[in-house]
């Protein structure tokens, strides 16, 4: 089988795709035949050994799958050979094959394709644990969706819609906007053309946003921040900018505000029942209509350092997906 390997850290141009053996499940295990596989902001972090989760090398990266089961390891009962599935895994899923612990795989709900079901669980499940969980987000507040257009963005516009909030995006280009309106956002910002402050304060009638969901960091942080409401909630998503933003302690105490930390992998692994409850709500929204992944473009294998470079250079609106059989 073709796999996308990982020698050495550094940039996407430089891994490589080689020939391995297949794959054998071992005790508790499943293999997989990799139909579609996520691309997420953590791979190109994790290449380069900047993210929290650092593999051994040589290692082939992607953490979000769908495929069809090829072979069962002893102990796996919920699982069989043929059957259509998702996995979410640390490292691996950018290959022809994968083997992954059978509590980490769930079966494909019937009607979805291969594409949707490798798009829905980081994304998806970050933002529902952002929203949902830490900032408990409730019918008639208002939340701020920092860089709106990415994966995780439109994840954050479907969900606050699903709960019924009120819900402004920011992104830098009134093209990316625009899909943001198309999947449910009620006020668009262009943060390259206005001054930020004033264009909430105006989206917010002066009120500011109950929530800020901020996947990017950098220079927008601190003008957001002073922008919450009374009370409000900020999540700490991620760093997509490149840049770690350091805020003033003072502004949290005179918004009586939070300052909230998300980490959808670290939840998933220590809190597996909270988190497959909250995949089951995300299925249902799925298919009652509420949710549905934009998948902007699919790449071949050979491709995939191309993937990871219009992802970093932030070209990419919604999902991308590579599917190693192209």
């Amino acid at each position: 089988m073709k796999a996308v390997v990982c020698k050495s850290w550094g940039a996407p141009e430089t891994l490589e795709i080689m020939d391995l053996p297949d794959l054998t499940p071992g005790f508790g295990e499943v293999g997989i035949q990799v139909k579609a596989a996520g691309v997420n902001f953590p791979d190109v972090l994790i290449i380069q050994n900047k993210y929290q989760f650092k593999p051994e090398l040589p290692f082939t990266p992607g953490s979000e799958l769908s495929g069809e089961v090829y072979a069962v390891g002893d102990g796996v009962t919920h699982l069989k050979k043929g059957d259509k599935v998702i996995a979410f895994i640390g490292y691996g899923a950018f290959a022809q094959q994968v083997v992954a612990p059978a509590n980490a795989v769930m079966p494909m709900p019937p009607g979805m394709d291969f594409d949707t079901a490798a798009a829905v669980t980081l994304t998806y499940g970050t933002s529902h644990h952002a929203i949902v969980d830490r900032a408990q987000l409730k019918a008639g507040e208002t939340m701020l969706v920092l860089g709106a257009a990415g994966g995780v963005g439109l994840a954050a516009i479907e969900i606050g819609k699903a709960l019924g909030a009120k819900v402004i995006a920011a992104a830098s280009t009134d093209e990316k906007l625009e899909i943001c309106r198309q999947h449910g956002a009620d006020v668009l910002i262009n943060y390259s053309n206005v001054d930020l402050r004033e264009a909430i304060k105006q989206a917010s009638e002066g009120k500011g946003p109950d929530v800020i969901y901020d996947p990017v960091g950098g220079i927008y942080a601190e003008p957001a921040f002073r922008s919450i409401a009374w009370r409000g909630r900020y999540l700490v998503v991620g760093f997509a900018n490149g840049e770690i933003p350091k805020l003033p302690l003072n502004l949290m105490l005179l918004k009586g505000a939070s300052l909230v930390g998300v980490f959808w992998g670290e939840f998933a692994k220590r809190e597996p029942k909270n988190n497959l409850a909250a995949m089951k709500e995300l299925i249902g929204w799925l298919h009652q209509g509420k949710i549905k992944p934009h998948i902007s473009a699919r790449y071949a294998l050979n491709e995939t350092a191309q993937a990871l470079n219009d992802l970093a250079a932030r070209k990419v609106t919604g999902k991308i997906v590579i599917r190693p059989e192209r």
